[in-house]
């Protein structure tokens, strides 16, 4: 929307505006997908959510076990099936559970590192664009934007050398 107002603004008052203005654009989808430290971020998340999605998988093996055990009933008295049918019923449950829950929290913490990158995303962004000599610089999404006045590549460049710089010793 404010990328909709700025554009009907500048046709609206383009006789006014200086001719050499210089237009750019940064696709934030590539930014967030590809910004070392954003990576770096993700592989945190994976580190510290790894062991709570292998119980979740151990225990979704242990419910196929318990399901193949009840197939196979024939020979199991009634107890015994009523009894593996709650256990079933009871593990599916609490999978589910745990499974919506992890989702919901690594989305609430992807969200949350996310805005925290947001500002040094925001200063690559200011920095290329003074440097180039950009006047106005538009983010995604924009209904078009052509490869000429896109700036990504050189956003990306600048967090990349910023994140080196940080910590040389980096491997990436």
């Amino acid at each position: 929307m404010h990328a909709f107002l700025i554009l009907t603004m500048l046709i609206i008052t383009g006789p006014l505006v200086r001719k050499d203005l210089r237009i750019g654009y940064v696709d934030m989808k590539r930014v967030l997908d590809n910004a070392p430290q954003v990576l770096e971020g993700r592989v945190a998340l994976d580190l510290e959510f790894r062991p709570i999605n292998d119980r979740l998988m151990s225990d979704e093996e242990s419910l196929l076990e318990l399901e193949q055990e009840l197939a196979g009933s024939s020979g199991l008295t009634g107890e015994r099936v009523a009894s593996l049918q709650r256990e079933i019923r009871n593990l599916h449950r609490s999978i589910e559970r745990r499974r919506e829950d992890l989702a919901e929290e690594l989305n609430f913490r992807r969200n949350q590192q996310i805005k925290e990158l947001g500002k040094e995303i925001e200063l690559a962004v200011q920095t290329v664009a003074e440097r180039e000599g950009f006047d106005l610089v538009l983010s995604s999404p924009v209904a078009y934007a052509s490869d000429r006045i896109d700036i990504t590549a050189q956003v990306l460049t600048f967090l990349e050398t910023d994140y080196q710089r940080r910590d040389p010793d980096r491997v990436q």
